[in-house]
Protein backbone atom coordinates (compact mmCIF):
# COMPACT_ATOMS: atom_id res chain seq x y z
CA UNK A 1 0.00 0.00 0.00
CA UNK A 2 3.01 2.32 0.45
CA UNK A 3 6.63 2.51 -0.67
CA UNK A 4 9.51 3.20 1.72
CA UNK A 5 12.46 5.45 0.92
CA UNK A 6 15.60 5.10 3.07
CA UNK A 7 18.42 7.64 2.85
CA UNK A 8 21.89 6.33 3.64
CA UNK A 9 25.49 7.43 4.01
CA UNK A 10 27.83 4.89 5.61
CA UNK A 11 25.03 3.15 7.49
CA UNK A 12 26.34 -0.41 7.74
CA UNK A 13 25.52 -0.41 11.48
CA UNK A 14 21.89 0.55 10.93
CA UNK A 15 20.63 -0.45 7.51
CA UNK A 16 19.81 -4.11 8.13
CA UNK A 17 17.70 -3.35 11.22
CA UNK A 18 15.97 -0.50 9.41
CA UNK A 19 15.03 -2.71 6.47
CA UNK A 20 13.89 -5.45 8.84
CA UNK A 21 11.43 -3.01 10.45
CA UNK A 22 9.67 -2.59 7.07
CA UNK A 23 10.04 -6.18 5.81
CA UNK A 24 6.28 -6.19 5.11
CA UNK A 25 6.79 -3.56 2.38
CA UNK A 26 7.06 -4.77 -1.22
CA UNK A 27 8.79 -1.61 -2.46
CA UNK A 28 11.81 -0.54 -0.40
CA UNK A 29 14.13 1.98 -2.06
CA UNK A 30 17.55 2.97 -0.72
CA UNK A 31 18.98 6.28 -1.94
CA UNK A 32 22.64 6.16 -0.99
CA UNK A 33 25.01 9.14 -0.84
CA UNK A 34 28.09 7.28 -2.18
CA UNK A 35 28.84 5.30 0.98
CA UNK A 36 32.38 3.98 1.47
CA UNK A 37 31.52 1.21 3.95
CA UNK A 38 29.37 -1.91 3.41
CA UNK A 39 26.07 -0.03 3.05
CA UNK A 40 25.68 -0.71 -0.68
CA UNK A 41 26.53 -4.40 -0.31
CA UNK A 42 23.99 -4.76 2.51
CA UNK A 43 21.29 -3.05 0.46
CA UNK A 44 21.93 -5.35 -2.50
CA UNK A 45 21.92 -8.42 -0.26
CA UNK A 46 18.58 -7.35 1.20
CA UNK A 47 17.06 -7.22 -2.28
CA UNK A 48 15.93 -3.60 -2.14
CA UNK A 49 16.14 -1.17 -5.04
CA UNK A 50 19.30 0.92 -4.86
CA UNK A 51 20.00 4.40 -6.25
CA UNK A 52 23.03 6.60 -5.62
CA UNK A 53 23.47 10.36 -5.66
CA UNK A 54 26.13 12.61 -4.15
CA UNK A 55 24.65 14.35 -1.11
CA UNK A 56 24.18 18.12 -1.12
CA UNK A 57 21.30 18.60 1.32
CA UNK A 58 18.33 16.63 2.64
CA UNK A 59 15.68 18.53 0.72
CA UNK A 60 17.44 18.04 -2.62
CA UNK A 61 18.02 14.37 -1.85
CA UNK A 62 14.36 13.72 -1.10
CA UNK A 63 13.15 15.77 -4.08
CA UNK A 64 15.52 13.84 -6.33
CA UNK A 65 13.93 10.58 -5.20
CA UNK A 66 10.44 11.95 -5.80
CA UNK A 67 11.43 13.05 -9.31
CA UNK A 68 13.65 10.19 -10.45
CA UNK A 69 12.43 7.03 -8.70
CA UNK A 70 9.40 5.21 -10.09
CA UNK A 71 7.79 4.11 -6.85
CA UNK A 72 5.44 1.15 -6.99
CA UNK A 73 2.86 2.92 -4.83
CA UNK A 74 1.54 6.51 -4.90
CA UNK A 75 2.32 6.99 -1.20
CA UNK A 76 5.91 7.06 0.12
CA UNK A 77 7.19 6.96 3.69
CA UNK A 78 10.57 8.64 4.20
CA UNK A 79 12.72 6.73 6.69
CA UNK A 80 16.32 7.28 7.73
CA UNK A 81 18.63 4.34 8.36
CA UNK A 82 18.80 5.03 12.12
CA UNK A 83 14.99 4.91 12.38
CA UNK A 84 12.62 1.99 12.87
CA UNK A 85 9.02 1.48 11.78
CA UNK A 86 6.45 0.00 14.17
CA UNK A 87 3.39 -2.14 13.51
CA UNK A 88 1.12 0.48 15.08
CA UNK A 89 2.50 3.14 12.74
CA UNK A 90 1.95 0.84 9.77
CA UNK A 91 -1.73 0.44 10.68
CA UNK A 92 -2.22 4.20 11.07
CA UNK A 93 -0.51 4.88 7.74
CA UNK A 94 -2.82 2.42 6.02
CA UNK A 95 -5.85 4.16 7.52
CA UNK A 96 -4.62 7.60 6.42
CA UNK A 97 -3.86 6.37 2.92
CA UNK A 98 -7.27 4.77 2.57
CA UNK A 99 -8.97 8.04 3.57
CA UNK A 100 -6.77 9.99 1.09
CA UNK A 101 -7.73 13.40 2.48
CA UNK A 102 -4.32 15.11 2.72
CA UNK A 103 -1.21 15.43 0.60
CA UNK A 104 1.03 14.30 3.42
CA UNK A 105 1.33 13.64 7.12
CA UNK A 106 3.69 14.81 9.85
CA UNK A 107 4.81 11.91 12.02
CA UNK A 108 6.26 12.06 15.57
CA UNK A 109 9.39 10.18 16.58
CA UNK A 110 10.57 8.61 19.82
CA UNK A 111 14.19 9.56 20.46
CA UNK A 112 16.10 6.59 21.89
CA UNK A 113 19.30 7.18 23.91
CA UNK A 114 21.22 4.93 26.30
CA UNK A 115 18.56 2.22 25.88
CA UNK A 116 15.80 4.61 26.94
CA UNK A 117 13.05 6.59 25.25
CA UNK A 118 13.64 10.26 26.10
CA UNK A 119 10.00 11.03 26.76
CA UNK A 120 10.69 14.41 28.35
CA UNK A 121 14.14 15.68 27.35
CA UNK A 122 13.49 14.53 23.78
CA UNK A 123 10.59 17.04 23.79
CA UNK A 124 8.15 14.45 22.49
CA UNK A 125 6.33 14.78 20.18
CA UNK A 126 8.57 16.38 17.54
CA UNK A 127 7.06 16.06 14.06
CA UNK A 128 8.62 15.54 10.63
CA UNK A 129 7.03 15.22 7.20
CA UNK A 130 7.38 11.50 6.49
CA UNK A 131 4.26 10.13 4.75
CA UNK A 132 3.37 11.82 1.50
CA UNK A 133 1.64 11.31 -1.81
CA UNK A 134 4.00 11.54 -4.76
CA UNK A 135 3.49 14.70 -6.80
CA UNK A 136 1.66 16.62 -4.08
CA UNK A 137 4.48 17.86 -1.79
CA UNK A 138 8.00 19.23 -2.24
CA UNK A 139 10.77 19.73 0.29
CA UNK A 140 12.75 22.89 1.03
CA UNK A 141 15.98 23.02 3.02
CA UNK A 142 15.82 24.58 6.50
CA UNK A 143 18.96 24.63 8.64
CA UNK A 144 20.48 21.15 8.57
CA UNK A 145 17.14 19.51 7.81
CA UNK A 146 14.18 19.94 5.53
CA UNK A 147 10.61 21.18 5.67
CA UNK A 148 7.56 20.39 3.60
CA UNK A 149 6.23 22.89 1.05
CA UNK A 150 3.52 23.24 -1.60
CA UNK A 151 1.15 20.66 -0.13
CA UNK A 152 -1.72 20.63 -2.60
CA UNK A 153 -4.33 19.26 -0.19
CA UNK A 154 -2.83 20.32 3.09
CA UNK A 155 -0.92 18.41 5.73
CA UNK A 156 -2.26 16.14 8.45
CA UNK A 157 -0.68 14.64 11.57
CA UNK A 158 -0.36 11.03 12.66
CA UNK A 159 -0.32 9.94 16.31
CA UNK A 160 1.85 6.82 16.16
CA UNK A 161 5.62 7.44 16.22
CA UNK A 162 8.61 5.81 14.61
CA UNK A 163 11.71 5.06 16.69
CA UNK A 164 14.82 7.21 16.21
CA UNK A 165 18.20 5.80 17.31
CA UNK A 166 20.08 9.04 16.83
CA UNK A 167 23.17 7.82 18.72
CA UNK A 168 23.46 4.41 17.05
CA UNK A 169 26.97 5.22 15.75
CA UNK A 170 28.23 6.53 19.08
CA UNK A 171 28.81 9.94 20.63
CA UNK A 172 31.82 10.81 18.45
CA UNK A 173 29.75 10.44 15.30
CA UNK A 174 26.89 12.46 16.82
CA UNK A 175 29.25 15.29 17.79
CA UNK A 176 30.99 15.33 14.40
CA UNK A 177 27.62 15.43 12.64
CA UNK A 178 26.33 18.23 14.84
CA UNK A 179 29.48 20.24 14.26
CA UNK A 180 28.41 20.33 10.59
CA UNK A 181 24.78 20.98 11.50
CA UNK A 182 25.71 23.91 13.73
CA UNK A 183 27.23 25.78 10.77
CA UNK A 184 23.99 25.59 8.79
CA UNK A 185 21.95 26.49 11.87
CA UNK A 186 24.13 29.54 12.50
CA UNK A 187 23.71 30.70 8.91
CA UNK A 188 19.94 30.30 9.00
CA UNK A 189 19.60 31.85 12.47
CA UNK A 190 21.33 35.00 11.27
CA UNK A 191 18.80 35.23 8.45
CA UNK A 192 15.88 34.59 10.81
CA UNK A 193 16.95 37.47 13.06
CA UNK A 194 15.77 39.84 10.35
CA UNK A 195 12.21 38.46 10.59
CA UNK A 196 9.65 39.40 13.21
CA UNK A 197 8.40 36.83 15.71
CA UNK A 198 4.88 35.52 15.22
CA UNK A 199 3.84 35.96 18.83
CA UNK A 200 0.46 34.34 18.31
CA UNK A 201 2.12 31.07 17.32
CA UNK A 202 3.66 30.78 20.80
CA UNK A 203 0.26 29.97 22.30
CA UNK A 204 -1.26 27.99 19.43
CA UNK A 205 -2.32 24.38 19.88
CA UNK A 206 -0.42 23.41 16.73
CA UNK A 207 2.86 21.93 18.12
CA UNK A 208 4.79 22.47 14.88
CA UNK A 209 4.04 26.21 14.62
CA UNK A 210 4.58 26.65 18.37
CA UNK A 211 7.98 24.94 18.21
CA UNK A 212 9.10 27.07 15.26
CA UNK A 213 8.02 30.28 17.02
CA UNK A 214 9.88 29.26 20.19
CA UNK A 215 13.00 28.61 18.15
CA UNK A 216 12.79 32.04 16.57
CA UNK A 217 12.32 33.65 20.00
CA UNK A 218 15.25 31.77 21.49
CA UNK A 219 17.63 33.29 18.94
CA UNK A 220 17.11 36.70 20.50
CA UNK A 221 17.82 35.66 24.07
CA UNK A 222 21.17 35.94 25.90
CA UNK A 223 22.92 32.92 27.50
CA UNK A 224 21.27 30.59 25.03
CA UNK A 225 23.22 27.39 25.89
CA UNK A 226 22.28 27.68 29.57
CA UNK A 227 18.69 28.63 28.76
CA UNK A 228 18.34 25.67 26.43
CA UNK A 229 19.57 23.33 29.15
CA UNK A 230 17.21 24.79 31.76
CA UNK A 231 14.29 24.72 29.34
CA UNK A 232 14.77 21.07 28.40
CA UNK A 233 15.94 19.71 31.75
CA UNK A 234 13.70 21.70 34.09
CA UNK A 235 10.75 23.28 32.27
CA UNK A 236 10.25 20.26 29.97
CA UNK A 237 10.89 17.82 32.85
CA UNK A 238 13.98 16.28 31.27
CA UNK A 239 15.13 15.26 34.75
CA UNK A 240 12.39 12.61 34.70
CA UNK A 241 14.42 10.75 32.07
CA UNK A 242 17.14 10.10 34.64
CA UNK A 243 20.81 10.05 33.71
CA UNK A 244 20.13 9.69 29.94
CA UNK A 245 18.05 12.87 30.13
CA UNK A 246 20.82 14.77 31.91
CA UNK A 247 23.47 13.67 29.42
CA UNK A 248 21.26 14.51 26.45
CA UNK A 249 20.34 17.97 27.74
CA UNK A 250 24.02 18.75 28.30
CA UNK A 251 24.83 17.63 24.75
CA UNK A 252 22.13 19.91 23.33
CA UNK A 253 23.42 22.83 25.40
CA UNK A 254 26.88 22.20 23.93
CA UNK A 255 25.36 22.14 20.46
CA UNK A 256 23.66 25.48 21.15
CA UNK A 257 27.02 26.91 22.24
CA UNK A 258 28.52 25.82 18.91
CA UNK A 259 25.77 27.64 17.03
CA UNK A 260 26.24 30.83 19.08
CA UNK A 261 30.02 30.77 18.58
CA UNK A 262 29.68 30.36 14.82
CA UNK A 263 27.08 33.14 14.59
CA UNK A 264 29.46 35.51 16.37
CA UNK A 265 32.30 34.48 14.06
CA UNK A 266 30.11 35.22 11.03
CA UNK A 267 29.14 38.61 12.44
CA UNK A 268 32.79 39.58 13.03
CA UNK A 269 33.81 38.46 9.55
CA UNK A 270 31.14 40.69 7.99
CA UNK A 271 31.73 43.68 10.26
Amino acid sequence: MLSVLILTLNEEQNLSDCIASVKWCDDIVVLDSLSTDQTVELAKAAGVRLYQRRFDDFASQRNYALDQVSFKHPWVFHLDADERFTEALRCECETAIAADQRSGFLVPSKLMFMDKWLRWSGMYPVYQMRLMKVGEIRFIQKGHGQREADAKRGVGMLREPYLHYNFSKGLDDWQEKHDRYSTKEAEENRQRQDHSIRWGDLVRSDPVRRRRALKQLSMRLPCRPMLRFLYMYVLRFGFLDGRPGLVYCRLLARYEAMIVTKMRTMERSQA
